[in-house]
Order: C-alpha cells, then sequence, then structure tokens
C-alpha cells in the first residue's frame, strides 16, 4: 500500500510518521521550499504526547521543550490565581504525569524539526519539499495526486493534512464561509532575560478579563516566553486570516492597558508582535471522498481557545494509520478504512471545536457579576476540591488513542 499526504506541518509530517510506523509506504508533498516556522509557541498535551511515546519520539521532544509545573488561571489585571492544578501526582517513591503522559510547551520550529528529523530516519525518500497539491482525482482502484507543476502521482489513500485554506477540502466539499469571531489575536516570544523579575510563571497560565484573554508559557527548557492574547474587536478587520501578519507594539499595550505587569513587559520587550483576526468554521459533515480524507485543520479547524488543534491533528494521524494498516492486512478496502477513521474521530473533534468555541466568552467576562459567577466557583474548587477540576479534563488528556 502507498499513501500519499498533502502538507507537511505538524498534522502531516505525524501522519507520515504514523504511517511508516504501521509498515505502510509514504510519500509527503510540501509546497514550501523548506520546512521552518515563526517564532511561536505551541502546547503538547498529554493526549498528544501519547502517541509520540508510542512512535518512540516523547524523549526527543521533551529535550527541546518545556515541561510546566502547573495548569493554571488568573486574574489579567491583578494577576491574583484562581485556581493551580500540578500536571504531576505524588506517589510514595516518586512522581507521574497527572494524565499518563507529560505536558509540555514547545517552539513549533522544534516541533517540526524534531518530526521532519525523524521522518528522514524512518523513510528517508518520503518527504518532497517545493511540490504544490493543486487537486485530486480517482477511481476504484486508486487516488491521484495532481501537482501545481503539470505532475502527476498515484496512491492506495490520499490524506489532505494542508490545513486551514486547504485546496482539496474545496475540492471534496466546496468553498466554505468563515465567521469572523469578533476576535483579535496576538502572538510573541521573548527571551527570559528580557523580562528580569517580571517573567510569566512556570505554568500553562490563562490571565481572564474584560473582553480580552491571554496565555503565558515558558519554551526551550525556560529560556523562551510565549504570548498568546485575544482581544475582542469590533467590525470585521480587513487583515486576512495569517498567521505571518504583523501588529503594531503600540496597539498591543493598548489592548492590554493597565494588566499585570508580567504580561505589559512581555508585550514591550517583543521585538515582533504577530496580530490577525480568528475566523469560525461550522463542523464538517464529512471528512472523505472515497479514498481521500481530510486531517487536522481541513478536517476540523478549531479556535485557539482549548490548545487542542494540532493535538486532534495528532491524534487524527494516528487513527488514520492504525485503520489504514487494516486494510493493507485485509480486513477492509482504502475507502472503507478511512470511513472508519471518520467515525473514531468527528464526534471527538467536534466535541473540541464546540467547547473551544465557549471558551472565548468564558475567559471574556464583562461585568462584575458574570465574572463572580465564573470565576468564584473555580477558585472555590482550585481551593476546596482540586480534584473536581482534574476530574472536568479527563475525557480531554487522559485520552489514548493507542489504545483504541
Amino acid at each position: 500500500m502507498k499513501v500519499l499526504i498533502s502538507g507537511a506541518g505538524i498534522g502531516g509530517l505525524t501522519a507520515a510518521l504514523c504511517l511508516a510506523h504501521h509498515g505502510i509506504e509514504v510519500a509527503l508533498f510540501e509546497r514550501a521550499e523548506k520546512l521552518d516556522e515563526i517564532g511561536a509557541g505551541i502546547q503538547l498535551p498529554p493526549n498528544a504526547m501519547k502517541i509520540f511515546a508510542a512512535l518512540g519520539l516523547d524523549d526527543a521532544l521533551a529535550k527541546v521543550a518545556f515541561q510546566p509545573h502547573a495548569l493554571e488561571a488568573r486574574m489579567g489585571q491583578s494577576g491574583r490565581r484562581i485556581f493551580a492544578l500540578p500536571l504531576v501526582k505524588k506517589g510514595a517513591t516518586d512522581e507521574k504525569p497527572l494524565w499518563g503522559a507529560p505536558y509540555l510547551h514547545i517552539h513549533r520550529a522544534d516541533y517540526i524539526a524534531v518530526l521532519q528529523d525523524a521522518l528522514r530516519r524512518k523513510a528517508p525518500e518520503a518527504l518532497h519539499l517545493g511540490a504544490e497539491v493543486s487537486s485530486y482525482s480517482q477511481t476504484a482502484k486508486a487516488v491521484k495526486l495532481h501537482l501545481a507543476d503539470g505532475r502527476s502521482l498515484s496512491g492506495d489513500a490520499l490524506i489532505a493534512a494542508d490545513g486551514l485554506h486547504s485546496p482539496l477540502q474545496s475540492q471534496m466539499l466546496g468553498a466554505q464561509k468563515p465567521r469572523f469571531t469578533g476576535n483579535m489575536a496576538w502572538r510573541a516570544t521573548v527571551p527570559i532575560e528580557k523580562l528580569g523579575g517580571d517573567a510569566p510563571p512556570p505554568t500553562a497560565c490563562v490571565w481572564m478579563g474584560k473582553g480580552r484573554h491571554c496565555v503565558s508559557y515558558l519554551l526551550r527548557g525556560g529560556r523562551l516566553a510565549n504570548f498568546v492574547g485575544i482581544v475582542e474587536s469590533g467590525a470585521r478587520p480587513m487583515e486576512e486570516e495569517s498567521w505571518y501578519a504583523r501588529g503594531a507594539q503600540e496597539q498591543a499595550l493598548a489592548d492590554f492597558q493597565n494588566w499585570h505587569p508580567t504580561l505589559l513587559k512581555l508585550l514591550a520587550q517583543a521585538d515582533t508582535l504577530y496580530r490577525w483576526p480568528l475566523f469560525d468554521r461550522a463542523p464538517l459533515a464529512r471528512w472523505v471522498d472515497g479514498r481521500v480524507a481530510l486531517l487536522g485543520d481541513a478536517a476540523h479547524p478549531m479556535l485557539p481557545f482549548m490548545a487542542q488543534g494540532a493535538a486532534m491533528a495528532v491524534e487524527d494521524a494516528w487513527v488514520v494509520a492504525h485503520e489504514l494498516a487494516r486494510e493493507s492486512a485485509g480486513a477492509q478496502n482504502s475507502a472503507s478504512a478511512l470511513l472508519a477513521y471518520q467515525k473514531k474521530r468527528h464526534q471527538r473533534a467536534s466535541r473540541v471545536q464546540a467547547l473551544s468555541r465557549a471558551n472565548a466568552p468564558l475567559f471574556h467576562r464583562r461585568s462584575l457579576i458574570g465574572q463572580i459567577g465564573t470565576y468564584g466557583p473555580m477558585w472555590l474548587a482550585g481551593k476546596y476540591a482540586p480534584a473536581l477540576i482534574r476530574k472536568r479534563q479527563d475525557w480531554l488528556y487522559g485520552h489514548d488513542v493507542t489504545q483504541i
């Protein structure tokens, strides 16, 4: 069996690794001439780390990442802690990760580098850079991937891991209509040495307030601080939906005026700030067309309010490889395998999509009554019943697709 993949982001690279792990030949096509990422961090939660443990990459990722001490929530202006949930549980003689695998923070460039290096070792000829995918066609026996330069390649299945603006998704389902959420996103990284006593805590920390929130955490062994800020805006912006759009420092500081000094110092010391509008999309009814399947953002684009977009793509990658491996062993054909993948993943991914959407107003309570009614119970739970906070996350972080 040979599987083609469009897109060499986190989802596409992980899919290639999972397929190779299951003994399937893979060819991965990426339009960029080299794989690099803007200077930004990403959360790598336990549900994703379990897949990388199965692939033997957990140690390599941990070496270039930062392991936070806790999941934490604070008020954005005062910095008052609402709750902190430690990410390890203490036994009689040792400490173990709370959900069976580490929770890491990692720079996207380091994440991509680990995956790319692993793929080069596992399948040296699999990655094809400078190869832009334009469309696909298929018969009952094969699928053909067409490149922008006129070349065509055949395989038994095709995985579209080509992101938010996937041309293969558009071919499969028609153009999707995104809805502006009213939120603008900021992102920056700052060397920790530039922050002095105002460095953010060594946690995954959500800072909440009126009409805005932000997340701070550390990268690269604690040497780099990462900032993500979301601000409610007004009318539909002129900016494009792009991670590469830049914003003015003065505007960022104005957006978080009077917030905690830790956050203002991060913004003031950032050499580059990225700013772009956040758009939402309705869940797709299906991800599969015969021998073609969508994966990651192409299948279930998510708002960033649960830090699970990349993790869901990693879960997709394991499941689609597992189902295709069953097909390769004679259990089913490629189209049936891809439908089985969709059936196993659609409900969970849609749930995470919906909760990501719901978290924005939760983080942005404007009225005092709204804040007391929302954050008060969180504080009480954190102080007197932290197990309840942990239990509410078990379905997400405790999930292990390698055991299903």
